[in-house]
């Protein structure tokens, strides 16, 4: 169901009042105010009334409204249009949800889709930081980028403790095929947050250019801490990618070692067994000219030189390391 989280208006970074959404005069940019909104899966109905109140591109609303986009950020005229991944766990493993917004000269349009702890808070930072929110749009829109990449650290530090986790366990023995299945969903899940994370860095430095509009090059600080924690969340990806890869290849490995030493076992006895059955072989085929049948000592020098034989291979295979 459509739900319009908030909507509200703020002068020199201090809310003035809260705008009916479906009033067009209120929804009028005036100079010197800046209008917030926050949607939750909005209908399309919703989105074709906001474009005709601001000017937004087709396409734009069209992205917004479809949802299931790759982070990006769009250039339309004098409005921008970005694309973010949010991201929580939902029981043990990451859903992934998405935010659109619309800036432009006054506006500040939120779109949320899918899993997502809403951004009451932002909303609550900026309004108790009025020196700040007087900046204008594009502080808005640097609160709201911020906020999200800050959720993925939580993220990524539960995934690194589950990773750590299933290493001891997967090296220990225990439960070694569920710990297996778990490291794929891992793999899948660190696979996603960083095609979530991985476009971030660029769109900032796009954001920290000057020929891009409504961003104040006051603001580019604020777009560049952006950066750093994208990158470092991207660079805490691979290596936990990296991780998992190496934990994977270890057990490989160390399973082959061990069919290995279960194949030397087995080539051993079964050396040693072949010493009775091929003299059991050649004394049971019968022919009438074998003149050891006849000896009185016979039987018990085979069967010493069965034991002498046999104990020979077992003392090579055991000071080889084999038995």
């Amino acid at each position: 169901m459509a739900t319009v989280v908030n909507c509200a208006a703020y002068e020199n970074g201090r809310r003035v009042t809260d705008l009916d959404i479906d009033d067009p005069e209120q929804m009028k940019v005036q100079p010197g105010r800046v209008i917030w909104i926050g949607l939750h899966e909005p209908t399309q109905e919703i989105l074709k009334k906001l474009q005709r109140y601001f000017g937004l591109h087709d396409l734009a609303v069209e992205d917004a409204y479809m949802s299931h986009q790759r982070p990006k950020l769009e250039v339309y005229g004098e409005m921008l249009f970005l694309v973010m991944k949010t991201a929580q766990f939902v029981g043990e493993h990451v859903a992934m949800g998405e935010t659109c917004f619309f800036v432009g000269r006054g506006y500040v349009i939120s779109v949320r889709h899918g899993p997502s702890i809403g951004y009451a808070d932002v909303r609550a930072r900026c309004e108790n930081a009025p020196e700040k929110l007087k900046k204008g749009e594009d502080f808005i829109v640097y609160a709201l980028m911020d906020f999200i990449v800050d959720r993925y650290f939580p993220i990524i530090d539960h995934l690194e403790e589950m990773v750590e986790d299933l290493e001891e366990r997967v090296f220990s023995g225990k439960e070694e095929r569920d710990a297996l299945e778990e490291i794929v969903d891992i793999r899948r899940d660190l696979l996603e947050m960083r095609h979530a994370v991985a476009p971030l860095p660029e769109m900032c430095q796009r954001l920290m250019r000057y020929d891009v509009p409504i961003i104040d090059a006051n603001t580019h600080p604020y777009f560049r801490d952006v950066y750093d924690h994208s990158h470092i969340m991207l660079e805490r990806i691979d290596a936990l990618r990296e991780m998992v890869k190496t934990v994977v290849e270890s057990k490989m490995l160390f399973n082959a070692m061990k069919q290995n030493e279960v194949m030397k076992k087995l080539a051993a006895w079964a050396a040693m067994l072949a010493v009775p059955t091929a003299i059991a072989g050649i004394y049971g085929m019968n022919f009438k000219d074998m003149p050891e049948l006849n000896w009185t000592y016979g039987y018990p020098a085979t069967l010493v030189a069965i034991v002498v034989v046999c104990g020979f291979l077992y003392w090579r295979f055991h000071k080889a390391g084999w038995l």
